[in-house]
């Protein structure tokens, strides 16, 4: 499903893609010294600002690192931002990971418990476990990091995943027009409050 990014733009929903590579191919003549040469010639910075954000209205993705992107095979890292009162999608996979909190306050339900969280904080999803993130602020977006080994899982053929409830595709009844916040995020002072559109990055 194709999305307006805000700027007039149409990109398909990072979920929704059918070309999504999680592990490379080393094929054809394999050379070391090639190799290095390769992965030096790579940067080793990924502009936040050249990296859109994806999916949406509740929930944003901006994907950083993957196999597809030829510098690393083992990693999945990407960015989430989750609008104000909004929610991602409830699912389960093999692979762990961890949410390290960058701002905001939300909420896991893993396995059916829940688990509350604020900036600072990480947020470990174990193996196996049905899981859902929840901003439980309905004025204030909140951000999160996430680090996990999905590449590796996937090579080694322990693929089980299951959507138990997709990404709601409706705003949160709070939310109004939020999107994603771009780099580089205001400092914030959190001994003060937050107006609606201070938090709406307006």
């Amino acid at each position: 499903m194709a999305s307006d990014n805000g700027n007039g733009e149409k990109r398909l929903d990072y979920h929704g893609q059918t070309d999504r590579v999680f592990v490379r191919a080393i094929a054809g003549e394999y050379n070391l010294t090639q190799e290095l040469a390769r992965l030096r010639s790579l940067p080793r910075v990924i502009k936040g600002r050249q990296t859109p954000f994806h999916s949406g209205p509740q929930q944003f993705s901006k994907h950083y690192l993957e196999p597809k992107d030829g510098l690393g095979q083992t990693l999945h890292i990407h960015l989430e931002e989750y609008a104000p009162g909004g929610k991602s999608q409830k699912h389960g996979h093999v692979n762990e990971a961890v949410f390290y909190i960058l701002d905001g306050e939300g909420a896991e339900v893993h396995d059916g418990v829940r688990y509350e969280w604020e900036a600072g904080d990480a947020a470990i999803v174990h193996n196996n476990c049905v899981h859902q993130h929840f901003n439980r602020n309905p004025d204030r977006p909140a951000r999160a990091l996430v680090m996990k080994t999905k590449p590796m899982y996937v090579f080694m053929n322990m693929l089980f995943q299951k959507m138990i409830e997709k990404t709601p595709k409706d705003p949160s009844p709070t939310q109004g027009d939020f999107r994603p916040r771009e780099e580089p995020l205001p400092d914030h002072d959190h001994d003060h409050d937050h107006t609606h559109e201070h938090a709406h990055g307006e």
